[in-house]
């Protein structure tokens, strides 16, 4: 059942990793037999997720090799402060962090070497006092 309260959320915060390496390109016509696994259309050009041995089929050296991440907990669509305790947490331990929403849940792409560094960061979160305020330097 979905949850907007975030006290609950982080509590059965699950952090669940995708196989394989991924990278977002954009402006690129994809072949009609690649199935991208996220998209997003920006004024730009549509920016796609796609596996590195996908890229590479297409001759894109991606410069981003990233994790992928799934938060395994399903919040409502109007939940307040989860993807902001998420990404506030990787930022103090310096770890970049694209986020893509969806409608069950929200996923993470993390830089790949750092990718179990954030998934203990973000197990930790379940003990964390979500009302505690987030001071510069400290780690959950």
């Amino acid at each position: 059942m979905p949850t907007r309260d975030l006290a609950a959320l982080l509590s059965e915060l699950v952090v669940q990793r995708r196989r394989g390496t991924w990278c977002m390109v954009s402006g690129v016509d994809l072949p009609d037999d690649m199935t991208p696994q996220a998209q997003i259309v920006e004024a730009e050009g549509t920016s796609s997720v796609i596996s590195i041995e996908d890229a590479a089929r297409i001759g894109i050296a991606p410069g981003f090799l990233a994790a992928w991440l799934t938060l395994g907990v399903h919040s409502t669509l109007d939940a307040v402060g989860l993807t902001a305790v998420v990404a506030t947490t990787l930022a103090k331990a310096g770890i970049a962090c694209n986020v893509v929403a969806g409608y069950h849940h929200d996923h993470l792409l993390v830089p790949i070497d750092r990718a179990d560094e954030a998934v203990a960061l973000l197990h930790a979160l379940g003990t964390a006092d979500p009302g505690a305020p987030l001071e510069r330097g400290d780690a959950p």
